[in-house]
């Protein structure tokens, strides 16, 4: 005669795990859901891009147009947190160790790729902790006096310099930024050892120095200097590009005064901490790329000094691992002692 298992009864192990696996399913699938829904809707608070210099220099300059756009063009928000020192290792160890989330990001210059061969030890790999999202512009640097120095070439400059070289100073952005290592590049190759590199926080810092009077010559990028060689206030002695920029064709490059191999530039790429989720870094791709490649954007950045260079993250990256080379070469062969 069949047993009957009465409602008082135990359950079964075949009913326990079938309960359970039921239970298991019904609390995984509105996760799964909430994730996907996460996802979709990202993103769902601000989103901070870091500038790892203080404001003024091009990067921040770069961050807070892109940041304006963003803002504009998606309805998300979008802020500029400014992490500056360390030659800009503070900010960028900030981003690489954040929460790969989505929520933040860098605006990064070339110092991700100069700062391991500058420092005997970083607090971040630009190859494993980093993944691109796109390029964004570069500019090429300058040198710059005021107007009242009264030279006009970098061999004018120069040779003002070696007739009293303890007078005189140069102020540059960061350490392991390409405009600092331009300078002291320069220095060598023409012995102004004595000419004191007056190191600040950012480019807007080094620009406010020279236009005190504190320094006289400032190497930097060229968007904060633009306003003021345009003004006049400011003399631009030599830009540091292949070619003449567009808008002061009057201003010849450092190949064109007989510095062979003198080429520097400021380029911006848009960074996320490596293990951001592909679609996240996907969205910000797109996003940010069809902000580049407006001509009324393209128009922004050019009058600030910038030349867009609208690359997905996939060359942003051979960027960044290109230019690890190139400036470990630069460095070596300028005899630049590490930090």
């Amino acid at each position: 005669m069949a047993k009957t298992r009465n409602a008082g009864s135990a359950p079964s192990r075949r009913h326990v795990i079938k309960g359970a696996a039921a239970l298991a399913a019904g609390i995984a699938a509105p996760a799964v859901l909430r994730m996907g829904t996460a996802y979709a809707a990202y993103p769902d608070r601000p989103v901070r891009i870091v500038v790892a210099n203080t404001p003024g220099g091009p990067s921040d300059i770069t961050a807070r147009i892109l940041t304006a756009a963003l803002q504009e063009a998606t309805g998300k928000t979008f802020i500029v947190e400014n992490r500056g020192g360390a030659g800009g290792n503070i900010g960028m160890a900030h981003v690489a160790n954040a929460e790969a989330d989505g929520y933040t990001l860098l605006l990064a210059t070339n110092a991700v790729s100069v700062n391991p061969s500058l420092y005997n030890t970083l607090p971040f790999d630009p190859l494993k902790d980093f993944v691109g999202v796109c390029e964004v512009a570069g500019s090429p640097n300058t040198f710059v006096v005021r107007a009242d120095l009264g030279v006009k070439t970098m061999k004018e400059f120069v040779a003002l310099v070696k007739t009293n070289p303890d007078k005189f100073n140069v102020a540059t952005p960061p350490i392991g930024t390409a405009p600092q290592l331009q300078a002291e590049v320069l220095k060598i190759r023409e012995g102004l050892g004595k000419m004191a590199s007056i190191v600040f926080a950012g480019g807007g810092d080094a620009l406010k120095a020279l236009l005190s009077g504190t320094v006289q010559l400032s190497s930097g990028s060229l968007p904060p200097a633009h306003p003021h060689i345009k003004a006049g206030t400011l003399t631009c002695l030599a830009v540091t590009g292949e070619s003449r920029w567009p808008d002061l064709p009057q201003i010849p490059t450092m190949l064109e005064q007989g510095y062979k191999d003198f080429v520097f530039a400021t380029d911006t790429v848009l960074l996320a901490p490596a293990k951001t989720p592909p679609d996240v870094v996907k969205w910000v791709e797109k996003e940010t790329l069809a902000i580049l490649n407006k001509p009324d954007m393209k128009e922004k950045l050019f009058k600030a000094g910038f030349l867009v260079r609208p690359q997905d993250g996939k060359a942003a990256m051979a960027r960044v691992t290109k230019e690890v080379a190139m400036f470990r070469d630069v460095i070596a062969q300028a005899g630049i002692k590490k930090l």
